[in-house]
């Protein structure tokens, strides 16, 4: 049958008048539910009402329970830090450091090296970014600076250890020469004899100021490099024989022949050996090394070349220019450039280098301590 229809007694909507209903519409049933439905005595709304409270504190409580325990765990770690700090305030006990003042006790041999000057190559406009500039003036500068930084460096060195005699070691390629021929003929700024006699009057200035300003004794290695040869090809069994830096060399031995305080080792071979303490050194120019590029670098054909030459006769280091790459290899030295960065470098791919060369030190009681660049700017 049908229902009358009465209001809704919590919006007004007209809803069907059915019996026992609340008078409440869907919607307000849901916000005002009956009250007159007893579940042992209570409710259903104080039922609900009273666990969404009781739910409300639990979980108030569970979240000032964290907060206490986080501020329980920041405090002990404050306790920890002050005590911490308390026992670094209360126990003060510095060392006590005297100055010392080098005796000069012990001794040691430094070493120059001087290799790759190419003193009268030009080097301009094709060196892109001011990387480089070079040219016989600017080789003559750097000269300068290379020996006057090197003796000052030795002056350092012997505040704290004994120092009588300083190896210079002269290790070729003084000149570009014209191997390069129509490329050199353009690049250079004077033809071979012409830059040989500059070079050697550079290295001959070099060594007068290091006798004039020293009272030290100079060992001096003296090796070809590839660029002097008047052949085409390198000829490693009789390069000497065709090297304008060997005939340079038997000329500095002979202008200086009455100094007693310079010996020359003039290299007949490839190699040359010299005992610096207990330390075998070998030098070389360098070219002997093949080197074709990688990601190792020198590293690899070094150390290959190295442990072949060894089998022969053993070296504790080797010495050497050519690359125009100043690195530390341990067990061997490889010299920088005066010339520094050029279209041949550029050309072959060779990471950038500014004009750089070594100064290393041997003492003793340590074996070889210390390296120093010298280094010349762009």
């Amino acid at each position: 049958m049908p229902y009358a229809k009465v209001s809704c007694t919590g919006c007004g909507k007209e809803i069907r008048n059915v019996p026992g209903r609340s008078g409440y519409c869907a919607s307000c049933r849901v916000l005002s539910p009956p009250t007159n439905s007893p579940i042992d005595g209570i409710g259903i709304p104080d039922q609900v009402a009273s666990d969404r409270a009781k739910t409300t504190t639990k979980v108030g409580e569970s979240a000032l329970q964290l907060k206490y325990r986080e501020a329980l765990r920041l405090l002990d770690q404050k306790d920890r830090e002050f005590e911490a700090l308390g026992v670094l305030r209360d126990n003060v006990e510095p060392i006590k450091i005297e100055p010392h003042e080098g005796g000069g006790t012990n001794e040691a041999v430094p070493l120059l090296i001087a290799s790759d000057w190419h003193v009268e190559e030009v080097v301009g406009s094709e060196i892109h970014g001011n990387l480089n500039r070079f040219n016989p003036d600017i080789a003559k500068a750097r000269v300068e600076t290379f020996f006057q930084a090197g003796l000052r460096l030795v002056r350092l060195l012997n505040q704290d250890v004994s120092i009588t005699t300083v190896v210079l070691a002269l290790l070729g390629d003084f000149i570009s020469n014209e191997i390069h021929a129509a490329e050199s003929a353009e690049k250079n700024a004077m033809q071979p004899t012409y830059a040989l006699k500059c070079a050697q009057d550079l290295i001959i200035g070099g060594i007068e100021f290091l006798l004039n300003h020293s009272e030290y004794k100079f060992l001096i290695p003296c090796h070809s490099g590839n660029h002097a040869r008047m052949t085409l090809k390198t000829r490693f069994s009789a390069e000497n024989g065709h090297s304008l830096e060997y005939l340079m060399y038997l000329h500095l031995a002979a202008y200086f022949r009455n100094e007693q305080r310079i010996q020359f080792q003039i290299a007949e071979g490839y190699h040359s050996y010299l005992p610096i303490y207990d330390q075998m050194v070998r030098f070389h120019h360098g070219h002997g090394l093949r080197y074709l590029g990688g990601v190792g670098g020198l590293t690899i054909p070094a150390n290959k070349a190295i442990e072949q030459w060894n089998k022969g006769v053993w070296a504790d280091l080797d010495v050497f220019g050519h690359y125009h790459t100043l690195f530390d290899g341990r067990n061997f030295l490889s010299n920088g450039s005066l010339i520094g960065y050029n279209g041949f470098a550029l050309s072959i791919k060779a990471p950038y280098q500014p004009p750089m060369q070594w100064l290393t030190l041997f003492d003793k009681k340590r074996g070889r301590t210390c390296s120093w660049p010298i280094m010349f700017g762009k």
